[in-house]
């Protein structure tokens, strides 16, 4: 190639065998055009031959190549490709996301971040326009474990497509603990203030945080609370920790199980939350359980609505939780109100950048 552009200038390649001239009244030839048949498929074969040394050139060259090969990619990666790319000393932290929830997974993120844990993040993407946002910012971080839910019902909290998008967490958790990793889930509607590895000590096999708003003493228990009126606990699903022992599986599993015995319906607008703690209840007896302090793992209702709570336990909160509160922008104005919303201002701080 560098010796047809050496014997042959770029400006005659596009011009055509002859240089322009202005029109001579005695021979009258035909205007030239950079557009002529022979011209644009000499600019065609460039372009193929960029496309071959510089794939990564971008758009022209995907106009003639199909679907971009990075978008093949990501839908093939599995599960267990990912989880090994992305995990750091036998741990991994997830979350599931679907397209709408992207301003809080990178708030999430930002607040990661700043706790130095952010490498091992994995975000298992609940439709293909998040698997590709994410792994186009922060590649083989994000992966889609098939079939995708339908998108644009997945974030109404109470709807079916919620319960749908939400029974599926169990089914991945456990997957990662049969491939022999610790897991941190996480709901992305939480903020990191510290970090949280420091109070996830002892060998215990799953740790969760209470989702009532009662306060509790400085040192209370950290075995599983009493059952509440409805005969069961209320552990919150949105934070959980994982050693990959039999008894967390056992835990995944009677989730799973307690998911398909209660499943939605318009009479009983289930969420996964009363199924983890049916499993947890169940299974107490065999399964090292943790209760993680109160006061650095406080319920959104504890929160944003104790201020004197807040002042007391002032710089003892690690991760907080804006739950007890439904709607996007009703989530984001408390984030703001709190000092909490981090992607106006620190979006440079995000794997992901500025969404």
């Amino acid at each position: 190639m560098s010796t047809f552009l050496h014997q042959r200038p770029l400006h005659n390649v596009l011009s055509g065998p002859y240089p322009l001239s202005p029109r001579s009244p005695s021979s009258n030839p035909k205007p030239s055009s950079i557009f002529n048949k022979t011209n644009l498929l000499i600019l065609l074969s460039l372009l193929a031959i960029l496309g071959v040394l510089f794939p990564w050139a971008g758009a022209p060259v995907a106009l003639f190549t199909g679907p971009r090969i990075s978008e093949s990619r990501w839908r093939g990666y599995t599960l267990a490709e990912a989880v090994s790319s992305v995990a750091r000393n036998g741990t991994v932290i997830v979350c599931a996301v679907s397209q709408p929830y992207l301003p809080f997974l990178n708030n999430w993120l930002i607040s990661i971040v700043r706790q130095g844990h952010h490498e091992k993040v994995l975000v298992i993407a609940e439709d293909y326009a998040t698997l590709y946002k994410v792994n186009e910012r922060w590649p083989g971080h994000a992966v889609l474990v098939p079939p995708a839910p339908d998108a644009q019902t997945a974030h109404k909290f109470g709807s079916q497509g919620f319960f749908n998008f939400t029974s599926r967490r169990p089914r991945h958790l456990l997957h990662i603990l049969e491939l022999g990793y610790s897991v941190m889930y996480n709901d992305v509607d939480m903020v990191w203030l510290a970090d949280p590895f420091p109070y996830l000590h002892g060998e215990h096999d799953v740790y969760f945080m209470d989702d009532m708003t009662a306060v509790k003493p400085l040192n209370h228990s950290h075995d599983l609370p009493p059952p509440g009126k409805k005969g069961r606990t209320y552990i919150c699903s949105c934070m959980i920790y994982m050693r990959p022992t039999n008894g967390a599986k056992l835990v995944m599993k009677k989730w799973i199980e307690e998911l398909q015995a209660q499943p939605w319906s318009k009479a009983k607008k289930a969420n996964d939350q009363p199924a983890f703690n049916w499993a947890l209840n169940r299974t107490a007896g065999q399964v090292d359980l943790y209760l993680l302090p109160q006061a650095a793992f406080p319920t959104g209702g504890l929160f944003f609505k104790n201020q004197t709570w807040v002042q007391e336990t002032k710089r003892m909160h690690v991760i907080i939780h804006n739950n007890y509160i439904t709607g996007f922008e009703k989530k984001i104005k408390r984030f703001h109100d709190f000092g909490l919303w981090l992607v106006d201002d620190h979006a440079v701080g995000s794997p992901l950048g500025r969404l």
